[in-house]
């Protein structure tokens, strides 16, 4: 199934963060090693080179590494994916807080939604 790509961003930039999001959700461990780059272009349905720029911009990135003959895996910085997960949580969460600022709503009045919806919500 092709992976929810939108034509208002560069296709490179949404694989770099779904992969991203893959890899700290759990969905690749540390040292595992990443299908291939036709493996995952198919899967995305996107063309190779688009899949192969944003796996090198994740090897600049650190998050992916390139063993010669043996492919990419994620890395096992743990402490840099601890990193790269709690700024993507603060970016989802400061979109979240605009979004509800843009529809009238306080700081109060957030917190209390967010209360009320932890107690509704089995995390």
């Amino acid at each position: 199934m092709p992976w929810e790509l939108d034509n208002d961003r560069p296709i490179y930039l949404q694989l770099m963060e779904r992969i991203q999001q893959d890899i700290v959700s759990g969905i690749y461990k540390p040292g595992d090693r990443l299908p291939s780059v036709r493996d995952l272009a198919v899967e995305a349905a996107v063309n190779p080179n688009t899949m192969q720029k944003a796996l090198s911009e994740l090897e600049r990135s650190g998050l992916v590494y390139s063993q010669r003959t043996s492919g990419r895996f994620i890395t096992e910085d743990t402490q840099l994916l601890d990193e790269m997960k709690t700024s993507l949580a603060s970016e989802h969460i400061l979109q979240f807080l605009e979004k509800m600022k843009q529809l009238g709503f306080q700081k109060e009045e957030i917190a209390a939604l967010i209360q009320k919806a932890l107690k509704e919500v089995n995390l």
